[in-house]
Parts: structure tokens; sequence; C-alpha cells
């Protein structure tokens, strides 16, 4: 509550009043105190995705954050056979539901999705670099750029497979990537629970 009271009293007023007036303003700083607590509180029993300003913010994130690895040699040969349509709706999805929000991820699990693609530590790291720079783009606040990447970190025992720093290696011939999603695959995965939020990044 911002709602101080003032006190617009002559100087005249009896003692009584003044010390009534008083009494009252620290009571409204009280409850303003109050109220910026249960405020912070209100804001940290947000889900992630609520925060990060959901399906408008993480569509954006995920298109910016796609085109980065499409165009960084360290990865994007890796990428070559895959359709980036899915790939696209995958990742939002994914990334959905991970945070909290109301969508249920239908992919592949992760080791099945990069079965056989090679991918190296170093490849693994410069995707993840990719993510830092496309969330820095979009001003994702540190401590929420902080649990979506511990929400993420996890995943890299499912994707690596090369152990080393190596970048821009190819991707296998034996590679075999999914196909394009159906439209009705399509239509199942991008429906994000109807969340109309507004991009807060």
């Amino acid at each position: 509550m911002k709602n101080i009271i003032k006190a617009g009293f002559a100087f005249s007023v009896i003692a009584a009043l003044v010390a009534a007036t008083l009494v009252s303003a620290a009571r409204t700083g009280m409850a303003a105190q109050d109220n910026k607590m249960m405020g912070a509180a209100a804001v940290q029993d947000k889900s992630l995705y609520e925060r990060l300003g959901g399906e408008a913010a993480i569509s954006a994130v995920i298109d910016d954050f796609v085109g980065r690895v499409a165009a960084d040699s360290r990865v994007n040969q890796k990428f070559a056979k895959s359709n980036i349509d899915r790939v696209k709706i995958e990742l939002k999805s994914f990334v959905c539901q991970a945070t909290g929000g109301p969508c249920k991820y239908m992919g592949n699990s992760m080791p099945k999705a990069h079965k056989n693609m090679k991918v190296t530590e170093g490849e693994f790291n410069a995707l993840v670099e990719d993510l830092v720079a496309t969330l820095d783009k979009f001003n994702v606040p540190a401590k929420e750029k902080g649990e979506l990447l511990g929400a993420l970190g996890p995943l890299k025992s499912q994707i690596v497979e090369v152990n080393g720093d190596a970048t821009g290696t190819p991707l296998p011939a034996d590679f075999k990537p999914a196909p394009p999603l159906t439209d009705k695959q399509k239509k199942e995965a991008t429906a994000m629970g109807g969340d109309k939020s507004k991009s807060k990044m």
C-alpha cells in the first residue's frame, strides 16, 4: 500500500490530534511494508514459466536461439539433417513444460533424439553459450536465467556422446533425424494451454 496518510494539519492543531495522526501514519507504513512483503511472496509463488513471460516470451527466445545456432559454425553441422520447424516446436514445448507451463512435451527423449549425433562436450557448451547470448538479448533477469539454465543443465549427460572440447564436428552419416511433424502433431505441440501472457523478456 503506497497511500501514506498525509498530515495536512496546521501547527495550531491540538497535541492529541497530532499524536493520532502520527500513530495512523506509522500503521500505514507498517501496512505498506506488509503488502510489499506479500507482493514479493506472490512473485516467488509464480512459476518460472510465468516469470519468464509465458508463451510469447518462450516462443521469441527459442526462435532467436535456433537462428543463433544455425549461424554458429561450432554446432550447426549437427543440425544439417534436422527438420528445423520440428526442432523449434519441440523446443518451445519442452521449455514450456520444464519451466512449469501448461504444455506437455511429446517429443523423443533426449538420449533418443541425439543418438548417434556424436555431440561433443565442446559443442554442448557452445549451445549453452548461444542460449545465454539469447537470454541476455532479451534481458532475462539473472535469477530467472539461472533457474532456466539449472533446469536444462542436467540434460548434458543425455545429449553428449563424445568427451572433449572439439566443436564443428560433422554429423555422422548413420544419424537418423526425426521426421517432420504432421499437421496434427504441430497443432498438439503448439497448444500451450491457451496462455496469452505478454513477453517480459
